[in-house]
């Protein structure tokens, strides 16, 4: 299946770092990160998996949950996990999903159908594609979602104003510019009239051009 914005994120139960889970269940009322990995003990997934263990007070501060995922069982994710922090200096404390049978990054539409139903024998270059970023609202629907090759290291201070983006936006009738950064100013949506634009912004805005309305990122 192919899966794209605002579509509800499929659910699905699996064995983790930190017992069974039931993923809808477990992301609750709030936000929730899923990152994949292609392979345990890897290089560049050892850097990414360190930084996020080391952003996860931003993440909380967000109201957002961090889940990894890669494509071996949960003893490799646990052994893993003790290089992470010997190398990293941050102990891997959210919870890592073991995916051995392929089942989950199939339902994700990382890997092919084709694939098998095991990750025996796989190398990471069989299962380059398992590389994404997804971002979950409480609604369980997919928010955004971001695919690295295994030759770059994701920038998750990118992925952090991602999702500050995400969460103004969906709760302001505003859209975020180009390199926008938590508190810079942002853009009145077009489906707002002048009028109710006017309401909620009686100081008004700047308008550069008549279709950008431009006015301080609301509180």
């Amino acid at each position: 299946m192919s899966l794209r914005i605002n579509d509800v994120a499929p659910d699905f139960t699996a064995e983790t770092t930190q017992g069974t889970i039931r993923f809808h269940e477990w992301i609750g009322d709030g936000w929730a990160l899923m990152f994949s990995h292609p392979k345990d003990f890897t290089p560049v997934c050892t850097t990414e998996l360190g930084a996020v263990a080391g952003l996860k007070p931003e993440f909380d501060k967000r109201g957002c949950q961090i889940i990894g995922i890669s494509v071996d069982g949960v003893s490799d994710h646990e052994a893993w996990s003790d290089d992470i922090k010997a190398s990293q200096g941050h102990a891997v404390t959210y919870p890592l999903i073991g995916d051995p049978s392929l089942e989950v990054v199939k339902l994700y539409d990382m890997l092919a159908d084709d694939a098998g139903d095991t990750s025996e024998g796989r190398t990471a270059a069989d299962n380059a594609t398992a590389r994404s970023v997804f971002i979950i609202g409480p609604d369980k629907k997919i928010k955004a979602t971001l695919t690295y090759p295994m030759s770059t290291g994701r920038n998750f201070a990118e992925i952090l104003r991602l999702l500050d983006s995400c969460q103004l936006t969906a709760n302001e009738k505003v859209a975020t510019p180009a390199n926008w950064e938590q508190g810079e100013d942002v853009i009145i949506l077009p489906s707002v009239t002048d009028e109710e634009a006017a309401e909620k912004y009686p100081d008004g805005w700047e308008s550069p051009l008549p279709y950008i309305r431009v006015v301080p990122q609301p509180k």
